[in-house]
């Protein structure tokens, strides 16, 4: 190709990339990818694939979501952080536990004693939005399943606070609170759990009141430990470029949507509620309860053992967020 050509094919395409702009800026409807780090039509992508309907139906003509899937299936989860941050995946569904590698802030959203509805309003959501920006080049766009608890569930029975020669497959979430009662800790991808309990590679697992049918969890598990701990937080997070990118209308949309997801807190109580009566009445899953005093000590050293690695963690951050997220 003569210099004639390369100059007239590039001002070609910049003249079409720069009509593509102006399209964009005149309110062509956008379409924005997206995908879920658990499979589609399980307990945690459920609620962002009702978001991604609300956004295509009230969206029509502004802006629409592409859903790829989920659960491994389109990419290890554990990587979708960094796709998001990067532009490959413009909105990912995944917990704060799956991309501490790139933003180590996002474990303190287990130790909230608020809802993100709260967290918007004393300001939380801002500091920890504003870390979303400036660490992963993400907005951070709406929380799902934060009124959903932890239970530790196990394979054999205790009777004391101590998981001395338990092997407990564990993500950041639970990682300090197991080790403070003496557990061996091993990580795996949700997909290998099923048969590391089956075959006794691991004792136990730290998990949600909810999700454990869908994963057929229900059937190598034993017992369940109560009282739950902490809050279970499914982020959704949108490539910063990509967001800014939109406007007024577009971003109203997805907020107007993410409203609406944000607001499932009754259902998700409800659900908890069923789901632990289910593994009780069909699973056949004992519960072992510490009670009383003892209740009360396992969900302080739950809480102590979570702030004081998160602190030591991110000790310039980490007051900041403990001071914001505690009554």
């Amino acid at each position: 190709m003569n210099r004639r050509m390369q100059f007239a094919t590039g001002l070609f395409v910049s003249l079409g990339i720069a009509v593509g702009y102006a399209i964009d800026a005149f309110g062509e409807e956008v379409t924005l990818t997206a995908v879920s780090a658990f499979a589609e039509g399980t307990n945690f992508s459920r609620n962002f694939e009702r978001f991604i309907d609300k956004t295509n139906e009230i969206g029509a003509g502004k802006v629409r979501i592409d859903y790829k899937g989920g659960g491994g299936k389109v990419m290890d989860p554990f990587q979708l952080g960094d796709a998001i941050r990067t532009g490959v995946v413009d909105i990912g569904n995944l917990p704060g536990a799956f991309y501490t590698k790139l933003l180590p802030e996002a474990d303190a959203a287990k130790l909230s004693d608020f809802t993100i509805g709260e967290e918007r309003e004393n300001g939380a959501w801002e500091f920890v939005n504003q870390l979303h920006n400036d660490r992963m080049n993400v907005q951070h766009l709406a929380r799902q399943k934060d009124c959903v608890p932890f239970h530790l569930y196990l394979t054999k029975p205790i009777d004391s606070m101590d998981l001395d020669g338990f092997k407990i497959r564990v993500t950041p979430i639970y990682r300090a609170f197991f080790a403070s009662m003496g557990a061996s800790m091993i990580r795996t991808s949700p997909g290998d759990v099923y048969t590391a309990l089956e075959r006794g590679t691991v004792d136990g697992y730290g998990w949600p009141s909810q999700g454990v049918f869908d994963l057929g969890w229900h059937e190598v598990t034993k017992y369940r430990v109560d009282p739950p701990f902490y809050r279970a937080s499914v982020e959704m997070l949108i490539n910063l470029d990509q967001w800014n990118a939109l406007d007024d209308e577009q971003k109203a949309v997805l907020n107007e949507a993410a409203s609406f997801m944000e607001g499932l807190c009754s259902e998700d109580q409800d659900q908890s509620a069923a789901e632990l009566k289910r593994q009780e009445s069909e699973a056949g899953i004992e519960v072992i309860t510490f009670a009383g005093a003892d209740g009360e000590k396992y969900l302080s050293q739950a809480k102590e053992s979570g702030w004081a690695e998160f602190i030591k963690t991110n000790p310039e951050t980490g007051p900041k967020l403990q001071q914001l997220l505690s009554k």
